[in-house]
């Protein structure tokens, strides 16, 4: 299924996503991390030492959901993303293309990964209220 344009518009127009994480014993845990949209394998690359909280809940379970929004009191213009995927190391080209965003990241030791959707759901009142548009990875 094609990703609906107004998805990777919002997508494009943000910069930090709250990244949801949980223990292998089911206990959650979440953060902000800055993101680099790969349009191609509708991945976020993003950046977090694996010795931190969430780094050590991710290597122990890679399902994740995370979360980018809009803030604003304006209930007409309301938006909000929410995914689900796996969180894999990153790969060849990751680190070009959060550079690409973050130019002052080539200086940073960066340990990178790569949230890999596999469904995406974007409310947009900017549509209608509650007006939801979802693309879910066929495999």
């Amino acid at each position: 299924m094609q990703i609906d344009k107004k998805i990777e518009q919002f997508i494009s127009r943000h910069h930090v996503l709250t990244l949801a994480t949980a223990s292998t014993d089911g206990v959650p845990y979440c953060c902000n991390c800055f993101y680099a949209y790969d349009p191609e394998t509708v991945a976020f690359i993003f950046t977090t030492d694996p010795k931190t909280h969430h780094g050590e809940m991710m290597l122990a379970n890679d399902r994740v959901a995370a979360s980018i929004v809009l803030e604003t009191r304006t209930i007409g213009k309301v938006q909000g993303l929410q995914i689900t995927g796996n969180v894999r190391q990153a790969v060849e080209g990751d680190k070009l293309l959060y550079v690409k965003s973050f130019p002052y990241a080539i200086v940073a030791d960066l340990h990178l990964w790569r949230l890999e959707a596999d469904f995406l759901k974007l409310t947009d009142n900017t549509l209608g209220f509650g007006k939801k548009l979802i693309w879910q990875r066929q495999e």
